[in-house]
């Protein structure tokens, strides 16, 4: 009996360090505002198309399994729309940071969401200017203005940085196959 329990013991500490390590990364996730409503000509700070909102919804569903701690997006509707379906997922609030000031950005997310999980909603020329601001190399050289469709998978830990492109949501019509 004496020799069960140590067994039981030992497995959930070996479980508990298996959780530890689980998290023992942070992740951040960088992705461009969905698509914008362009119908009012006039309007400077437009919200989501009914696509965009459609994908704001498939980012918090491929976001969901996720351990988030943080959703940062800038001020305009279109990205605060973007991040809030995957903030309300996590019951979280979409936190505002200023695109201008990426160095800021990565400071905060480093010093403060450490082993967990952070999604940061840009816009076409900010979201490369992040991943380069965490300290890794562009993935691609521009980001085209019609698409919505990437996301970009940091991985943060004490000896390491990694990064996976994939996009995700419906293909834009330019790319969809015929």
């Amino acid at each position: 009996m004496r020799k069960h329990r140590i067994y039981i013991f030992c497995l959930l500490v070996i479980s508990g360090f298996a959780t530890v390590d689980t998290y023992a990364q942070t992740k951040i996730w960088i992705v461009r505002h969905a698509e914008k409503d362009l119908k009012n000509t006039s309007d400077s700070d437009p919200g989501l198309s009914l696509d965009g909102q459609d994908r704001a919804k498939d980012l918090a569903s491929l976001l969901r399994p996720n351990r988030l701690l943080a959703v940062y997006a800038t001020s305009t509707n279109r990205s605060t729309q973007t991040a809030q379906p995957t903030a309300y997922g996590h019951g979280l609030t979409v936190q505002t940071y200023d695109p201008r000031d990426p160095a800021g950005l990565v400071s905060t997310v480093l010093r403060n969401y450490k082993n967990g999980g952070v999604v940061i909603v840009g816009h076409s020329n900010t979201v490369l200017e992040l991943v380069e601001a965490f300290g890794l190399k562009r993935p691609l050289p521009t980001l085209e203005e019609d698409r919505y469709d990437y996301v970009f998978a940091l991985t943060v830990d004490d000896n390491s940085m990694g990064l996976l492109m994939s996009q995700y949501g419906k293909l834009p019509r330019t790319t969809a196959p015929k």
